[in-house]
């Protein structure tokens, strides 16, 4: 079995010692052979790989540290970010690299990051075959030719088979992850959830890349046909659209879920994806759907006929969160560079219950840090137990539990940089109208795509608008497609008064909740904040 990496670069040149057999960088042929023989999970239908995570079906956030060093005591956003201390780090490394001594691993060596100036080179060290399969589909791997001088930015060191001690660790419970930026190295252990591997990635870049005037978004990205200029991003929370919006077959998908935004454009961090399946259709998501069935994708946590190996994309008896991970070049309008120009259009996302929103509306950049750095969306009843009414959710940046730095960081960046590149700006309700949950209906998904096309292709910077009176952004007062009286929320109200008691609601909400950053942002931005 060939194995390919730097010869001056091997886990002992990192004291990483004591080891079994150590596979360095293999293709996903010999990773899944590895994977089967070690009965980490089955082959499936077309040669994907079936997996359990145990259970740990999704991210421990509660478990995620960054360990408290001088030279990010005054740039880590504390309050988001548990602390561990330095000698409470290592105790966990030399621990679990005691563990890992006899035992065998999986190294991969790979990018994270499109662009070639501003990528990080990632060394991955997992117990799990399947592990490095996933995340040579979510990051970007290199040529053979680069493997022979790749030297590791830094490090992963993932091993669900150790349980920290939080008495000695400094941890919260037998699962930890634990980010030291002074030693360029992560800690992962007691979970076999692979996100923790991408999202630790995302996190780093998260605060290496404003310290070069690099904008980290959690988003997915698109551009025009032929035309990597003519680009957009969509922030979005969980439910609110993102990857289906994004993903327009008249269009060309740059990536579903993490960018940066430099001098020189946008591009993605990742080289895959990860969808979420529950009730995943072939008819609404062909290409998603059809790589379910695809040699080397990783089919996370879904329920499958033992004999038949079909999928059951409805049973949510492991997990609401089942998923795939599959390598962009399975997407057939996905580009070939993952790179695009600066973003035309900037696009923000929201699912709102209460039924105030506008369907669409046009942001000054004043407002668009405004409405990034509140990330709303509403959760609705039935989403979780005791959820009775719709909830709103405020999670800052599109991405609270990645951000290591003040949100008022990323806020500056994204307005500066839409002002100096001149992009639109819109807020999008994928949310509902007539009125809230319950009484209401969902958004036309038709009356969405016609609005977002209209704001892509430039037309809707040319319709008439009007100041919506609760939020101060301007709403178009018609759009071909469209019936006008959906873009006035209040219209289709029954109850005209109701709409006002509702959106006098949600108003304070936003108050109330940005209220945390007043001391924080400029003038122009606190103008734009409500109240």
């Amino acid at each position: 079995m060939t194995t390919r990496v730097n010869p001056n670069c091997r886990l002992e040149d990192q004291g990483i010692e004591g080891l079994g057999q150590v596979y360095y960088n293999l293709l996903e042929p010999a990773l899944i052979t590895e994977a089967i023989s070690r009965g980490e999970g089955r082959l499936g239908l077309g040669g994907a790989f079936l997996v359990s995570t145990g259970s740990h079906t999704g991210r421990s956030p509660k478990d995620k540290f960054v360990v408290r060093t001088p030279s990010v005591e005054n740039t880590i956003w504390w309050d988001n970010n548990k602390p561990m201390s330095p000698e409470a780090f290592d105790l966990l490394h030399a621990d679990m690299l005691a563990h890992m001594k006899g035992r065998d691993y999986f190294v991969q060596d790979l990018y994270g990051g499109a662009d070639p100036e501003n990528r990080l080179d990632v060394r991955v060290v997992t117990e799990l075959a399947w592990h490095g399969l996933f995340i040579r589909h979510l990051l970007r791997r290199p040529e053979a030719s680069e493997l022979a001088t790749f030297t590791p930015d830094f490090t992963i060191i993932n091993c669900p088979g150790f349980k920290a001690d939080p008495a000695r660790h400094g941890c919260r419970s037998e699962t930890v992850i634990a980010l030291n930026f002074d030693k360029k190295l992560i800690l992962i252990a007691n979970t076999a959830y692979a996100g923790e591997n991408k999202k630790s990635v995302f996190t780093l870049l998260n605060y290496l890349l404003p310290e070069k005037g690099i904008m980290p978004m959690h988003c997915s990205a698109n551009h025009a046909p032929g035309n990597p200029d003519d680009s957009a991003v969509f922030f979005g929370l969980s439910g609110t659209g993102k990857t289906t919006l994004s993903a327009d077959p008249s269009r060309v998908l740059i990536g579903d879920d993490e960018h940066g935004w430099s001098d020189n454009g946008i591009f993605n961090f990742e080289g895959g994806c990860y969808a979420k399946t529950i009730n995943l259709s072939p008819k609404a998501e062909p290409e998603i759907y059809a790589t379910t069935s695809r040699f080397g994708t990783v089919i996370e946590n879904m329920v499958f006929d033992p004999d038949t190996l079909e999928l059951d994309f409805e049973d949510n008896s492991i997990t609401d969160n089942m998923r795939c991970a599959y390598p962009l070049e399975a997407i057939s309008n996905a580009s070939a560079t993952s790179i695009g120009g600066h973003p035309k259009n900037v696009i923000m996302l929201t699912c709102d219950a209460y039924g105030v929103l506008p369907p669409i509306a046009r942001l000054t950049p004043a407002q668009a840090m405004y409405h990034f750095l509140s990330g709303f969306t509403s959760k609705t009843p039935g989403t979780e137990v005791g959820v009775t009414e719709p909830v709103p959710t405020f999670s800052t940046c599109f991405g609270a539990p990645f951000m290591p730095r003040r949100p008022e960081v990323y806020g500056r960046l994204l307005q500066q940089k839409i002002a100096r590149h001149g992009a639109s700006c819109w807020l999008v309700n994928t949310g509902w109208t007539g009125g809230a949950f319950g009484t209401g209906k969902r958004m036309p998904i038709a009356a969405t795509r016609a609005l977002l096309a209209a704001a892509l292709d430039g037309s809707l910077n040319g319709a008439q608008f009007r100041k919506d009176p609760n939020f101060g952004f301007e709403v178009p007062v018609s759009v071909p497609g469209v019936e006008d009286r959906l873009l006035d929320p209040r219209q289709t109200w029954a109850d005209p008064t109701a709409y006002d008691a509702q959106a006098r609601k949600l108003v304070q909400m936003f108050c109330d909740n940005f209220a945390q950053y007043l001391d924080a942002i400029d003038d122009e931005v606190r103008a734009a904040a409500i109240g």
